[in-house]
């Protein structure tokens, strides 16, 4: 997403008693749900013993980003929650991806995308307490 539109967003996008969010750490953290889902779909492919947990982390990870998009009825605790859950997901997939990742560069970019969604999840949780 454009700079440009973050910035008309961002008028938009404010949560009852939480101040304005940082629409860059939000940016980030879009941008790592969305790297994380397309790993997950490529790794679910390749038909390892992490293909449910990949398929779940994707899933997870798309409704997150939609989430972010449609700040409009969104209270900080659901946001939170979402977050947790998102979390926990990529923690999963990760943990699943790692044992796999001698043998598949797939697995092993897989965790990598997860670590780096669950660090900017993470990041965003921390930045709306």
């Amino acid at each position: 997403m454009d700079s440009m539109m973050m910035d008309m967003m961002s008028k938009d996008m404010m949560m009852p008693g939480m101040a304005e969010l940082d629409m860059a750490m939000m940016q980030s953290c879009m941008d790592a749900c969305s790297a994380c889902e397309q790993a997950c779909m490529v790794c679910s492919m390749q038909g390892m013993d992490c293909a449910p947990a990949c398929m779940n982390c994707a899933d997870m990870c798309n409704t997150m980003m939609r989430a972010m998009m449609r700040m409009q009825g969104m209270t900080p605790a659901a946001m939170m929650s979402m977050l947790d859950a998102c979390i926990a997901m990529c923690a999963m997939c990760m943990d699943s991806c790692m044992m796999n990742a001698d043998a598949s560069p797939v697995c092993s970019m897989c965790a990598d995308a997860c670590k780096a969604c669950m660090e900017a999840c993470t990041a965003m949780r921390a930045a709306m307490m």
